[in-house]
């Protein structure tokens, strides 16, 4: 079986957790450590930059699939020659505090020419979470018409401060899992959600229809890989407790 299949089996089972480092993250020390510890947890795959060092590297420490994230298609498609198993248009919601913005026509021109570069490639495409959700579902369809493989959601960064605990994990993760619900009602595509999603609102996750969940700041933000470790196996095994129930449901 090769990666991106076991990846799409993972999808399939509905337990596919990506551990993200970020699309911003250029620390070389740090995505090391990420990769080692999505690796030694059992996750499904690994979300990284589109420097091109740092593909390489990544490639060469894991066996995992490899998502490489950017907004650029080109890099998207420099990053597949150098061994991704799979590219991302985003993830959005760290540019958001860098002050740039994508609508829907943006999204999807960039995700046109993303899928003409690589025409074979998986492909997930990140729908932005500040969008009305009627303009969320239209994109949606409109990008599994080009042959995209997987969305993801998002919520949205914000400068106010989160309330203190629990209520302050699952307000984080409010909006991509209310985004996830209404997208899992109108569209075919599996959907993977992201933004805020922890130990903590995983199974929320999954449980407003999602097929994967990714996560990245409660595991790139870590100071030790060991800690890294134990959060990611963690999700690992919420992810599969998930795709045990979902088979009982059957």
């Amino acid at each position: 079986m090769s990666r991106i299949d076991s990846f799409k089996k993972a999808l399939e089972e509905k337990r596919a957790v990506k551990i993200i480092a970020g699309i911003d993250n250029f620390d070389v020390e740090n995505v090391k450590k990420v990769v080692l510890a999505a690796s030694n947890s059992g996750a499904s795959a690994i979300d990284i930059c589109a420097n091109p060092d740092i593909v390489a590297m990544a490639r060469t420490m894991t066996d995992l699939p490899i998502f490489v994230s950017s907004v650029n298609p080109e890099e998207l498609a420099h990053a597949v020659i150098l061994g991704a198993d799979a590219i991302e248009l985003g993830n959005f919601d760290a540019l958001y505090k860098k002050g740039i913005s994508f609508d829907s026509h943006r999204v999807l021109n960039l995700a046109r020419r993303t899928r003409e570069l690589c025409p074979d490639t998986f492909f997930c495409v990140t729908i932005p979470g500040e969008l009305e959700i009627s303009e969320q579902i239209s994109l949606a369809h409109e990008l599994e018409a080009i042959n995209v493989d997987l969305i993801q959601t998002e919520g949205h960064f914000t400068n106010e401060t989160p309330s203190n605990g629990v209520r302050g994990l699952v307000e984080r993760a409010e909006l991509t899992i209310s985004n996830t619900i209404e997208l899992s009602r109108n569209i075919e595509l599996p959907i993977m959600t992201a933004t805020g999603i922890n130990p903590t609102t995983a199974s929320l996750a999954f449980a407003a229809g999602a097929s994967a969940i990714g996560c990245g700041s409660c595991v790139n933000k870590l100071d030790s890989e060991l800690s890294m470790i134990a959060v990611s196996r963690s999700l690992v095994e919420i992810a599969e407790r998930n795709a045990q129930y979902s088979v009982e449901l059957v």
